[in-house]
């Protein structure tokens, strides 16, 4: 931490991206934690006692926005997500992950949706609370803590079934789901996470895990107290019936069809496709990117993408971070830019989409009058090339600095 969020700053870039458009010669003014002003130098006034900070060659962008990330994992490439799960404590884990969040907010990224805890129970929860009170720095978190699986569904498996091993999300079947989803928004869960379906067919394929009914108990619960629900799913099948059922958000789609889209875009839920973790997971199993043919998984991934792309459904920049490194959460954004978005839309997405999708939009991802200052400088125009977000100078997070690298040469 650089500044103590009880200073008034004046921010000088080159460009000033406000969430939807980028400006030419703006600039911002801050006092305490949020925007006061914005536009043009001459149309500011009363600048008395304020520090002016020269962003040459920089533009400034809204805090970034992770849309699908697990604090509390790491690559499968270090350590399997099996041994994560069951060989490593809670304390080893939340050590881990106070630096997994850390370099998540110097990579400029100041909020963050934590997609389930993956057998670590509630630790999320307690990440999110020590970040909040200034123990620890971090980008805020939305946190679902343990996602909940239907029985037999989910792992770690392949052990003695005489025994029971510790599982990655919590079991819950029927009418079992009214005390779990409840029990989930009392220990301090902020949306509902659920695996609408999982590798769990006769033949290890991916099919439907829970029924309709009970995806519409799940959101009925989780609805009655202002939450959202999310939707682990990459069938077609358990994509309708957790769209039907009211879901928000559906995560992976990996086989998802135009038919699947075409239904997500009429009720509104909004795709996050963690193009990265795809990736990155074909890459841990010797695929060599460039170089070796394309795997069946990322040939489906990708015409899903093109699909969703078509269909007009809203697009969350999510890459699943946690699969891959913290801290390198820029390569969905590039992957999303590779699979046929445009560099603004990206850019959009990781801003001011993501705000909106998450109902955060009143506060978060715009800078705007009013709104948080959570600010981040970046060299050179990322709508122009989404990779300049690999050159993060300066973060702001609720008016503190907690990154300042500007001047320095690379």
């Amino acid at each position: 931490m650089i500044s103590s969020g009880q200073d008034k700053y004046l921010l000088i870039p080159d460009k000033v991206f406000d969430g939807e458009v980028m400006h030419n010669g703006w600039v911002v003014l801050i006092e305490g934690n949020r925007i006061i002003k914005v536009g043009q130098r001459s149309t500011l006034s009363d600048l008395e006692g304020v520090t002016e900070i020269k962003m040459e060659g920089h533009t400034l962008i809204p805090g970034l926005i992770e849309g699908h990330a697990h604090i509390l994992l790491y690559p499968y490439n270090q350590t399997t997500w099996n041994d994560q799960v069951l060989k490593e404590s809670d304390a080893y884990r939340v050590a881990k992950a106070t630096i997994h969040a850390k370099n998540t907010l110097m990579a400029g990224y100041t909020t963050l949706r934590d997609l389930g805890s993956e057998g670590a129970e509630y630790a999320d929860v307690g990440i999110k609370k020590a970040i909040n009170d200034g123990i620890i720095p971090g980008p805020r978190m939305l946190v679902a803590g343990p996602a909940i699986v239907a029985t037999g569904s989910y792992g770690p498996k392949g052990f003695d079934p005489a025994h029971a091993m510790p599982l990655g999300a919590q079991e819950a079947d029927g009418s079992e789901l009214f005390k779990v989803v409840r029990e989930q928004i009392g220990k301090g869960a902020d949306f509902v996470k659920v695996y609408a379906d999982y590798r769990w067919g006769i033949k290890e394929e991916t099919m439907p895990t829970f029924t309709l009914s009970e995806l519409q108990l799940i959101v009925d619960i989780a609805t009655s107290s202002g939450r959202p629900v999310v939707a682990h799913a990459s069938s077609p099948e358990a994509i309708r019936r957790a769209v039907e059922a009211g879901v928000e958000t559906i995560e992976h789609g990996n086989y998802a069809t135009m038919e699947s889209f075409l239904l997500m875009k009429k009720k509104n839920v909004s795709y996050c496709p963690t193009l990265a973790a795809s990736e990155s997971i074909a890459q841990y199993k010797g695929w060599k990117k460039g170089e070796d043919p394309m795997p069946e998984g990322i040939i489906e991934k990708k015409k899903a993408f093109s699909n969703a792309l078509k269909s007009g459904v809203s697009i969350c920049a999510g890459g699943d971070v946690g699969v891959f490194e913290h801290g390198n959460n820029v390569l969905e954004l590039e992957l999303m830019v590779e699979y046929g978005m445009t560099d603004l839309e990206v850019l959009k997405s990781a801003t001011s989409g993501n705000a909106r999708i998450f109902h955060l939009n009143t506060e978060l991802g715009h800078i705007k009058e009013g709104f948080l200052a959570d600010i981040v400088a970046v060299k050179g125009d990322p709508t122009k090339g989404i990779s300049v977000l690999r050159h993060v100078s300066w973060v702001m997070k609720d008016g503190i600095v907690y990154k300042n690298e500007l001047g320095r040469k690379e």
